[in-house]
């Protein structure tokens, strides 16, 4: 089974249990005979790959009545992957989304880690510092490294913490941000888990 994870930038494949990555740019669909099923967040893509029989959209399979209509389909694919726990996404933008029991009980939204020191550099150029990873969020800062670290994280970690167990982590900034929640999950497939488990769903 091949895998394709499309986004705006880069596809993510799965191919007979590895993964890879590819520019968009060096992206040419005519260049795969195989069946390959994909999801898509690149709406000129998309567009491009209705074209061809072998390329098959999952979205198509998904419950959509389980979400709401605006979620992404690559944040829908992580929910699938699981029936219970808390799925933290941790990339452009971390999501983190509840699943009980096979049904979706909402999630939300914040700045991934990059966008959230960007945003305090914008503020002010005293603040354009990196993020101290290391400091211990439940104490008052005493140097803007700290203060702007435990500004932002703090509150997104006892939310997190505070929706339950098990909580699973993926994304770009997985390895970043896991060891700050304690006792989790690391997956870095669990969008193509997601994706596998809907595929036998339906056939």
């Amino acid at each position: 089974m091949i895998l394709c994870d499309i986004g705006n930038t880069t596809l993510d494949w799965y191919i007979n249990g590895v993964s890879s990555k590819q520019s968009v740019d060096d992206f040419d669909p005519k260049e795969h005979s195989e069946k390959i099923y994909y999801i898509s967040v690149n709406a000129k893509l998309s567009s491009v790959l209705k074209s061809f029989d072998n390329w098959c959209n999952i979205a198509q399979f998904v419950d959509l009545t389980k979400y709401y209509a605006t979620m992404g389909i690559d944040r829908i694919m992580a929910c699938e992957a699981i029936n219970s726990g808390i799925i933290v996404d941790a990339g452009s933008a971390i999501t983190v989304d509840v699943m009980h029991d096979d049904h979706y009980n909402g999630g939300f939204i914040a700045l991934g880690l990059r966008c959230a020191q960007e945003a305090y550099a914008k503020l002010s150029p005293a603040l354009a510092k990196s993020f101290n990873f290391e400091v211990d969020l439940t104490i008052m800062a005493k140097n803007t490294p700290d203060a702007i670290t435990i500004g932002f994280l703090a509150p997104l970690i006892d939310k997190i913490n505070s929706l339950g167990r098990p909580i699973y982590v993926t994304g770009g900034d997985s390895k970043v941000l896991a060891p700050l929640l304690g006792d989790v999950i690391v997956d870095d497939l669990l969008i193509f888990k997601g994706m596998i488990k809907l595929i036998e769903k339906v056939h």
